[in-house]
């Protein structure tokens, strides 16, 4: 393992152990899946184009053959719905949940987990219970801030608000038993920090007398969308201080633990963990898609994945040094893109 400069963060030599072997077993995947990237959102600070649209029959087939060719020997299988807007293509997550429900339910050592990303304004109380059924059970979904504010930055693709739809799906799934966790991701602005402790308040009185409910604050950051230069960002040395504060008032009174604690490692830095795009490329972060460093292979119609071996190693890197800022993003201590050297496996 390569020494440590003073800057760089170490996990425990035991925790950084047992991450890693999560990370490379064989007998784990984790398939984060774009079922579109179209988006009825055009928020101001996204990072996507939008240029991949639905995917295609094909595409859908040769994802449920990658996924029977692994059954037998997972122990463990994690799907990830993301987007676009997953439910943009509602028929697909549904076709591809139920392969994968039918399938397990004949492996009974299979530990099956999926949740979703979204954005909320299609995630009303029917449709959760549909989607639970299909053991996706775990959901996200962002807010801005008070509905003024949200409405200024998660902008439907129309030019209207979002805001009154998505919290009226929320109080709906509150007030229904389906067997769901929901995390409300709050994001951070400096034109928002001004009201975020009454909206805290807010979220914490509606929401967090559920179980099922979470919170976790989120800076938002410059992550490359036409609008970067225009996004005034909290700057980087005081997140830390003011996230703390606010999560004072999520936990003020709350007798269950509300907060979400986010994973030190990213899912990029797992060789275990793959996006499937909608067009059957494969990468391995949701952030840069439009890097073509992110495209590391791509899924055969037979449901074999054709893997560029040199350009997985970058994404790999913090293995070698043991530095948690590269584990924690991979993408941020890129260099040059490697020339493809595709190889077949699976």
């Amino acid at each position: 393992m390569e020494k440590a400069t003073d800057t760089q963060a170490k996990l425990p030599v035991s925790v950084f152990q047992k991450e890693l072997v999560a990370g490379f077993r064989n007998d784990s995947l984790h398939l984060i899946l774009l079922p579109t990237e179209r988006c009825n959102f055009r928020c101001t600070y996204c990072y996507e184009d939008f240029s991949v649209g639905r995917m295609k029959p094909e595409i859908v087939l040769a994802v449920k053959r990658l996924i029977d060719r692994r059954l037998d020997d997972l122990h463990s299988l994690s799907v990830s719905w993301f987007g676009g807007e997953p439910l943009l293509a509602g028929h697909v997550v549904e076709d591809i949940s139920e392969h994968i429900v039918r399938a397990a339910e004949q492996l009974s050592s299979l530990d099956y987990v999926a949740d979703m990303t979204t954005n909320g304004y299609l995630l009303d109380d029917c449709r959760v219970e549909q989607l639970a059924f299909l053991g996706i059970r775990h959901f996200q979904i962002s807010l801005d801030g008070p509905e003024v504010l949200h409405d200024r930055s998660r902008v439907r693709a129309n030019g209207k608000g979002s805001f009154q739809k998505i919290w009226g799906n929320l109080i709906k799934i509150r007030d229904r038993s389906a067997p769901v966790d929901i995390l409300l991701r709050i994001h951070l602005t400096l034109e928002n920090l001004p009201s975020m402790p009454e909206f805290l308040m807010q979220v914490r009185e509606t929401f967090l007398g559920d179980s099922r409910f979470k919170v976790l604050l989120r800076p938002v950051e410059h992550l490359g969308g036409p609008n970067d230069a225009r996004i005034e960002i909290i700057p980087r040395e005081s997140q830390a201080g003011i996230t703390r504060e606010l999560e004072k008032i999520v936990l003020h009174g709350v007798t269950t633990n509300a907060l979400f604690e986010a994973p030190e490692i990213c899912y990029a830095s797992r060789p275990n963990s793959l996006v499937i795009r909608a067009d059957g490329r494969v990468g391995k972060c949701t952030v840069a898609l439009a890097d073509t460093r992110n495209t590391i292979g791509k899924l055969l119609p037979d449901g074999s994945l054709q893997i560029d071996k040199a350009g997985l190693i970058p994404w790999l890197h913090g293995w070698t040094s043991g530095d948690l800022a590269t584990l924690a993003c991979p993408y941020s201590s890129f260099s040059q893109p490697a020339q493809p050297t595709f190889r077949t496996v699976g």
